[in-house]
């Protein structure tokens, strides 16, 4: 992880693996004249491109199960993971056609299918991205900020920390992801999907309202940080709306909102009051990560002399 400053921001990031795509792999061309041995090379290079993508679209599905999707596993399964049926079911197209595309037939495909198949098989930006350039010879366009999916690696990081409070925010704030540390500090499952923002929580939650302490400084904190993203979409209709519902049921985010002030720290402490624990003061860092940037882990430690009470009551039952 290294601190990186952009536009007067510092931020964190992690590493990521180098994305590089040759557009020739892809089998694009340019130019209209083409003699024979151009064609022929032009079909081979065709034929390789569409035997990439039945390939990567099977060992895709084959990794998703039936339960990772909401469907109820029955009978036994001669091979792993989803059925070319299921997939072409929740894709919305026909068997016989997905067949196809699985068999790297020439059949043209719409970007509309290819985001509704990228979410079905649970892609994350590296894949779509490869995807699109199998199968429309072209990157994608870039997803609005709602539809990240949050990597297996980083649902495996979250996990893999039990005792710190730790979540991933897209650049709306939605929480997409969270681990049970996490959830016993801010109560996310206990929201519905649509309320689970945590701008939106900030405001208009009660629970969490009482627990940050004192509120007035956190909310404004929050409400300065969200700011330095909100103006690198200030015409976002789901970032619009989200601000706009807030005006109306809160006047203090009201007057706020309309103040100028900008945060752009990616880093600092912040103060809960816990029930049976009283206050405490958790450290906290916000990273973003070079595959995705639109996602961002944010991560809580407590202080060395509150550590053992704070795990204490993240292990209660109540």
């Amino acid at each position: 992880m290294h601190l990186s400053e952009v536009g007067g921001v510092m931020r964190s990031t992690l590493p990521a693996e180098r994305e590089c795509y040759n557009v020739s792999t892809y089998g694009v061309t340019r130019g209209d004249g083409m003699n024979r041995k151009t064609a022929k090379s032009r079909s081979r290079r065709l034929d390789r491109t569409r035997t990439e993508l039945a390939e990567f679209l099977r060992s895709r599905r084959s990794r998703i199960t039936p339960e990772e999707v909401g469907l109820q596993a029955s009978g036994r399964r001669r091979t792993p993971g989803l059925r070319r049926e299921e997939v072409a079911a929740m894709a919305g197209v026909g068997i016989t056609w997905y067949t196809w595309l699985e068999q790297g037939r020439d059949i043209g495909v719409s970007s509309e299918f290819l985001d509704d198949l990228c979410k079905v098989l649970k892609l994350d930006s590296a894949e779509r991205r490869h995807l699109y350039m199998l199968a429309q010879k072209r990157p994608p366009k870039e997803l609005s900020q709602a539809a990240c999916t949050v990597p297996a690696v980083i649902r495996d990081m979250l996990f893999r920390l039990p005792d710190n409070p730790a979540f991933v925010l897209n650049s709306r704030w939605d929480v997409l992801a969270w681990n049970s540390a996490g959830d016993k500090l801010f109560g996310f499952s206990d929201q519905p999907q649509g309320a689970r923002n945590m701008l939106w929580m900030t405001f208009a939650d009660e629970r969490l309202r009482a627990r940050l302490s004192p509120w007035e400084e956190q909310a404004r904190s929050l409400l300065t940080s969200f700011k330095r993203d909100f103006v690198q979409s200030p015409q976002d209709a789901e970032l619009i709306r989200l601000t706009e519902n807030l005006s109306s049921i809160n006047g203090t985010f009201r007057t706020w909102w309309k103040q100028p002030d900008i945060d752009g720290k990616c880093n600092g402490k912040r103060t809960f009051t816990l029930d049976r624990l009283g206050e405490v003061t958790l450290s906290h860092v916000t990273m973003t990560f070079g595959s995705d940037r639109q996602l961002r882990l944010v991560y809580y430690t407590s202080l060395d002399e509150a550590m053992k009470p704070f795990t204490e009551w993240l292990r209660s039952d109540k």
